[in-house]
């Protein structure tokens, strides 16, 4: 009986101990930011913190000075650099992402990680909230594919996202499977002590739209 008890005291110290060390981030620079992502059994407000910050990387970093860019076209830019191969990570992130990168670290089950590799868990609650929540039926038909076979991966989920950026605008669940699977995952392989974070801050303004006529993304980029 004692034996029994020490056990139980043990497993609710440890239960304690794990979500006290997941929810260790408090500095929410985008907690006056509309709620773009919720998903009950999560920590939604860091994954909102998580999208914020990324959005605010990719825009400040492709915009180059021209505060007319706007946040779709910065998403096309990360999207199809990232899936190739060539997101230069460490002029993108901000100190402040690598903080919340720390804490997404500490996520349970949130990263698939191995020697070769770390990825978005693609058996995890927050993926299957993300999946349910996709609007474009098209790329939810294609998503639910590949993770169903075991298939999933940045690489073959990729061409689809390319060609259907601008939805990352008004479907924020598509948008933070790109902020976790094409960025987030990437940091593991990075040494931020040889990264210079002490970049300037600038404000983004995320209420720049697209016009309605079709405009060239890669138009004034070189890739």
């Amino acid at each position: 009986m004692k034996t029994k008890t020490i056990l139980i005291t043990f497993l609710l110290v440890a239960t304690l101990l794990s979500c006290k060390k997941e929810n260790t981030f408090s500095n929410y620079k985008y907690a006056d930011k509309p709620q773009a992502f919720t998903c009950e059994g999560i920590n939604s407000k860091l994954y909102n913190e998580a999208l914020y910050s990324f959005e605010d990387d990719i825009l400040n970093y492709y915009k180059k000075g021209n505060e007319n860019y706007r946040l779709d076209l910065a998403y096309s830019q990360a999207i199809r650099n990232s899936v190739f191969g060539r997101l230069k990570m460490e002029e993108i992130v901000s100190k402040h992402t690598v903080e919340i990168f720390e804490a997404l670290k500490k996520q349970n089950n949130l990263w698939a990680i191995s020697p070769s590799k770390t990825q978005l868990n693609y058996n995890n609650v927050l993926t299957g909230c993300i999946s349910s929540n996709i609007k474009d039926n098209a790329l939810k038909t294609t998503f639910d594919a590949l993770i169903s076979t075991n298939s999933m991966s940045p690489k073959l989920f990729g061409p689809a996202l390319v060609t259907k950026y601008r939805n990352t605008l008004n479907d924020k669940n598509l948008a933070l499977y790109v902020a976790l699977d094409l960025y987030y995952a990437k940091m593991f392989n990075i040494d931020f002590s040889k990264v210079n974070l002490d970049k300037p801050e600038q404000k983004v303004d995320f209420n720049v739209l697209p016009p309605k006529t079709e405009v060239d993304p890669h138009a004034g980029h070189n890739h």
